[in-house]
């Protein structure tokens, strides 16, 4: 043991565990002091098991959200893992296995059924909600999971339904297919926001590995079960429903421990609102755990960024009042019979641009849907604005628009520093624009 009197040469650390110091030896070698030397035993074990099952580099390559979502996930992986095995007794028994009377052929038939219906399943839901799943990582990702545990009660359901058991086994084939699109897409999401150092690929890879030891986990126990609820249903069920209950309340709260930085549109509205009533925005860790997870019944605009022109104006005169004052990177048109708010982006916009576009639609959704509450940032001019896009002809929504641009112009660059300064990400964005770009030149353009 090198004397606590020599200086040190230098130390080291690997992460954030324990360093080393590195100390000259009187025969000219090297030796290190440990922090906690009398702990090397187990925390060779710990840094076995992080390095298995952690990414490399934990806590600090990763969100700080990452450990509490994953204590939950794998609860939910586990009560999942359970439930999938009774839903697999009950389809092998539905198809035949252990029946003298039934054939391989149908058997066969009916497996390449679910199948074939699960892939088409995955095809149109790929193609109809694919570019919808970055936007709303979080509650498509309980969408997934309560749809797999819908599928996986229709299974154990089917055997005691013969004449329907190919049609409800093909359904909960197409559901499970769904799942698998939902849940996959938003998970790659969900690791690209925990990925903190460009390395999605190994959390991705850790968390499949923490995945298979919590199914393999699932399965021992399943191996326990599955002779308890042989013919017996009112097991199965009972055990089906605590275990699906357990599946859901950890999604709730594996989803919601998850803090996002990036603006959707559930995320950008609830901080322009915190802004106006309060004025000051709130940092992620204060809106994430208020954004909604689940299908909202407040009233709200239906909004299309990226509109193509035809659904902002029918004529040129509705165009010129489009650009008439307005001097930046979209255009913005008000239906209020429809409920819909359409913006047309300029070719080159940037993710501010976009913010402020949203911003905008936002806005004017809490002019119309809802109730100003006292002491709001620039109370008056947005109780004035109020009355006039909701009492207004149809001819005099555009000069209420006008009037929209210049209270943005104002509140915008405080809005956009407030969200830099409390941490949100403005680079880019999750709020779900569509592809169609517009470019179009006005009198006396200043460079934004």
């Amino acid at each position: 043991m090198p004397s606590l009197g020599v200086q040190p040469l230098c130390t080291e650390q690997y992460g954030s565990r324990g360093a080393r110091c590195y100390l000259p030896s009187p025969d000219g070698r090297l030796s290190y002091v440990g922090d906690e030397p009398g702990r090397v035993g187990w925390r060779s074990l710990k840094e076995i098991f992080m390095s298995v099952f952690l990414p490399q580099g934990y806590p600090e390559s990763v969100s700080q959200d990452y450990l509490p979502y994953q204590i939950w996930d794998t609860v939910q992986a586990f009560a999942s893992s359970i439930t999938g095995a009774l839903a697999t007794q009950a389809v092998l028994k539905g198809v035949g296995v252990g029946d003298q009377t039934s054939t391989v052929a149908a058997a066969t038939v009916t497996w390449i059924l679910k199948d074939g219906t699960g892939m088409l399943g995955r095809i149109l839901f790929a193609w109809m909600k694919g570019s919808k799943l970055d936007c709303d990582a979080k509650q498509w990702r309980l969408f997934a999971d309560g749809l797999n545990d819908l599928a996986i009660f229709m299974e154990i359901l089917a055997p005691a339904f013969p004449a329907c058991f190919t049609l409800i086994i093909c359904t909960s084939g197409f559901f499970k297919c769904i799942v698998g699109v939902a849940g996959g897409a938003t998970r790659a999401a969900l690791t690209m926001h925990q990925a903190r150092r460009d390395n999605m690929a190994d959390v991705s890879a850790k968390d499949g590995s923490q995945e298979t030891l919590v199914n393999l986990a699932g399965l021992l126990v399943s191996l326990l079960l599955i002779p308890l609820v042989t013919d017996r249903l009112q097991l199965t069920y009972t055990l089906y429903g605590l275990f699906t209950a357990l599946h859901l309340y950890a999604n709730y709260r594996a989803v919601r421990a998850v803090c996002m930085e990036t603006l959707n549109r559930a995320r950008l509205r609830l901080a322009l609102r915190h802004f106006l009533c309060q004025g000051w925005v709130p940092t992620p860790a204060h809106a994430n755990p208020q954004e909604p997870l689940l299908p909202e019944f407040q009233h709200h605009l239906r909004i299309t960024l990226g509109a193509p022109l035809h659904l902002l104006v029918s004529s040129v005169a509705e165009f010129q009042q489009a650009c008439e004052g307005n001097l930046r990177n979209y255009l913005i048109a008000l239906n209020r019979k429809a409920g819909t708010v359409a913006v047309a982006l300029r070719h080159g916009a940037s993710s501010v641009d976009i913010i402020q576009a949203c911003s905008h639609a936002l806005l004017l959704e809490t002019l119309l849907c809802q109730a100003l509450p006292p002491g709001a940032m620039e109370e008056e001019t947005l109780q004035k604005l109020q009355r006039q896009l909701c009492g207004a002809p149809d001819g005099e929504v555009w000069a209420a628009l006008t009037e929209t641009h210049q209270l943005l112009d104002r509140l915008f660059p405080r809005f956009l520093a407030g969200l830099v300064s409390t941490g949100w990400v403005t680079d880019r964005n999750l709020l779900g624009a569509e592809e169609w770009r517009l470019d179009w030149t006005l009198k006396d353009k200043k460079a934004l």
